[in-house]
């Protein structure tokens, strides 16, 4: 399975803004944000040039694919299903973001980033609906149950995560910490998505 393997920090470096890819670190002194909030490479802290329409299309594009971690192709490929639908494209394709197993078990506060999340599911230590689902990507429906399957209860990074961050307060979100479990209550609204981007960027990017 192919994924990103340089280093997180640069991506947010590049974006000019804290994407919250490295946990408890992003909020530290020592996130790179903090000491270099300049894009990397040899031209970073250049003034020189203007952001032309398409590229603050592409930037918008760029910073959501790499919030949720996913690839170009995979992002694409949500951007078509969402174009499909009824009702306003940028919305639902944030709302399928939003939905994935990986990005619910970091709203829920069980991981510290989503790509510690990820790994939980990848490495079976999650149930939904009391079946072991081991696809980051797998579609979270309402009144679905989000589960830590009872072996994998007393892993540190669960509970210092939940001790150090928590959950964060959504009103589409159930999390019950004493069980480690959680529930899908409605699939959310664009204004209830924690998620400072204009999807609408995206959209004209793709309807190109």
């Amino acid at each position: 399975m192919a994924r990103y393997r340089d280093a997180n920090c640069k991506l947010c470096r590049r974006e000019g803004e804290k994407l919250f890819l490295k946990g408890h670190r992003c909020l530290t002194d020592k996130c790179a944000l903090e000491k270099r909030n300049f894009a990397p490479g040899q031209h970073g802290q250049s003034t020189r040039f203007k952001t032309s329409n398409y590229g603050r299309q592409l930037r918008e594009k760029q910073k959501v694919r790499r919030v949720y971690g996913i690839l170009e192709s995979q992002f694409r490929n949500y951007f078509a299903k969402a174009e499909r639908k009824v009702g306003v494209t940028g919305e639902i394709l944030l709302q399928m973001l939003e939905c994935r197993l990986d990005n619910m078990v970091y709203r829920l506060g069980l991981a510290p980033s989503r790509k510690a999340a990820r790994q939980l599911v990848r490495h079976r230590h999650v149930l939904v609906n009391s079946h072991i689902v081991d696809i980051p990507s797998f579609q979270i429906r309402p009144n679905d149950l989000i589960k830590i399957k009872d072996k994998s209860k007393n892993l540190d990074i669960i509970h210092s995560s939940l001790k150090e961050f928590g959950q964060i307060e959504l009103p589409w979100l159930r999390l019950n910490k004493a069980a480690l479990e959680g529930e899908l209550l409605e699939i959310p609204k664009r204004q209830d998505i924690p998620l400072t981007a204009n999807e609408q960027l995206i959209v004209e990017l793709y309807s190109k």
